[in-house]
């Protein structure tokens, strides 16, 4: 029923993977289906470092994408963050291994993502349990590489 209605407004796709895999567009799959993000990317420290910070909003399907150069022990922290926001931590490979979920505004208490996180995709808080991504879950998108569960094929605009 509700990854109907989810399909209905167009956050669970169908299509094939590969058909959005472009350097503004972020996958997530898992069992309950996929959903298609539009993101910025901040793959420079100036970039991580201002992230989500003094955004009012931001629009239901629209994220940023964290990228690091090597996986590594990450922790964020909500200063100056003005919207909740749902944290997936992803290893090299794209598998989601840890969550934090509605991260509160202005909150300047450090959320660890644990050992080895190379991506952090930051998204509306609650989308992931409305979506019921979990641990487990992949993410695609072009930073990910070769190696990615979910590669970006030849036929990608990424």
């Amino acid at each position: 029923m509700i990854r109907g209605a989810l399909a209905a407004i167009g956050m669970v796709s169908a299509q094939p993977l590969w058909a959005v895999c472009a350097d503004d567009k972020v996958t997530i799959a898992g069992e309950w289906g996929q959903a298609h993000f539009t993101v910025d990317v901040a793959d420079s420290p100036q970039e991580r470092a201002q992230g989500l910070m003094f955004v009012e909003q931001m629009p239901m399907l629209s994220g940023m994408l964290f990228v690091y150069e090597a996986p590594q022990r990450v922790s964020f922290w909500m200063k100056n963050t003005l919207i909740p926001l749902d944290m997936l931590f992803a290893s090299p490979r794209g598998e989601v291994l840890a969550i934090h979920e509605s991260a509160v505004p202005g909150d300047t208490t450090p959320i660890p993502g644990g050992d080895g996180i190379q991506m952090v995709l930051e998204i509306n808080g609650g989308m992931a349990s409305r979506l019921g991504v979990g641990v487990g879950d992949v993410l695609q998108h072009p930073s990910f590489g070769a190696d990615a569960i979910l590669p970006c094929g030849e036929n990608t605009s990424g």
